[in-house]
């Protein structure tokens, strides 16, 4: 079989199974079978698929027939420009909270310590020790998360140390001036409402609060002022519908802000820490 003829199969396969963005999805999928770029299809239409290419590729569009995520398929998400490394165990990164790297930096101040409370795959981690060249420090409950955002800061070569803790328990006071975090923020009520890949693959303990939406946030907001120095800042992503309640949280704290995403929905808040 070309290739050619195996992204027209696949496409109409993803198409019948009402999967979003076929053409795309097959040429990505064909693509990580193949062990070549996206770019590299398009002047091979006539390479003939060997066998063991041809199953790869029956797999992986039967994966992601079943609802699987592709970057879970792939293992491979862009991030603010650099490939992370994805796995079930981590929540695949969004360009939403690319936000939440763009505040941060705003926010720096003098003497920056960098702090990512709950790292996942470690995309802000890292991306903040290679965007400003300082040392980052992240925490993960999940020591499987743990172990993904370490293979990603090696892989890039970002200067990152990871604790596996819950929230900053672990992290000394006085000892940061910027925390940033993207929490999670569904309510557990929200749970069957959520889009298939998402309520049946991403990690629950990434995803879900508890049942407002809020827990980990104020458990973030509480423990902050111990954890920041003075006029430290801390900046969060926003889930849908929480800004109201996250301001109520951070009553006392000075400078809130709160920006928008392209979208025009609140995305990230960033306060300053009372004085």
């Amino acid at each position: 079989m070309t290739l050619q003829t195996a992204l027209l199969q696949g496409t109409r396969l993803l198409e019948d199974g009402s999967i979003a963005a076929p053409r795309l999805t097959a040429e990505v999928l064909l693509a990580h079978a193949l062990h070549h770029d996206r770019a590299w299809l398009f002047g091979h239409g006539e390479y003939e698929l060997g066998e063991l290419e041809w199953l790869h590729y029956g797999r992986y569009l039967h994966e992601r027939l079943l609802g699987k995520p592709t970057q879970y398929i792939t293992k491979r998400q862009e991030f603010y420009g650099r490939e992370f490394r994805v796995t079930s165990d981590v929540l695949i990164p969004r360009p939403e909270t690319e936000h939440v790297v763009e505040i941060a930096l705003r926010r720096l101040g003098s003497a920056p310590r960098i702090l990512d409370v709950g790292a996942g795959a470690g995309t802000l981690a890292v991306t903040l020790a290679l965007e400003t060249g300082l040392t980052t420090w992240a925490t993960e409950i999940s020591p499987a998360a743990a172990h993904v955002a370490a293979q990603n800061a090696l892989a890039l070569n970002a200067d990152v140390h990871l604790v596996v803790c819950d929230v900053t328990e672990a992290i000394g006071p006085g000892t940061v001036s910027l925390i940033v975090s993207n929490p999670p923020y569904v309510p557990l009520a929200h749970r069957d409402g959520l889009q298939r890949e998402v309520r049946d693959f991403e990690p629950p303990a990434a995803l879900f609060a508890g049942p407002t939406g809020l827990e980990v946030y104020e458990r973030i907001i509480a423990d902050a002022p111990r954890v920041l120095h003075p006029d430290g800042w801390l900046v969060m992503e926003l889930g849908f519908g929480c800004e109201t309640g996250v301001r109520h949280l951070l009553a006392g704290w000075r400078e809130i802000e709160v920006t928008p995403d392209l979208a025009g929905i609140p995305r990230v808040i960033a306060a300053c820490r009372a004085l």
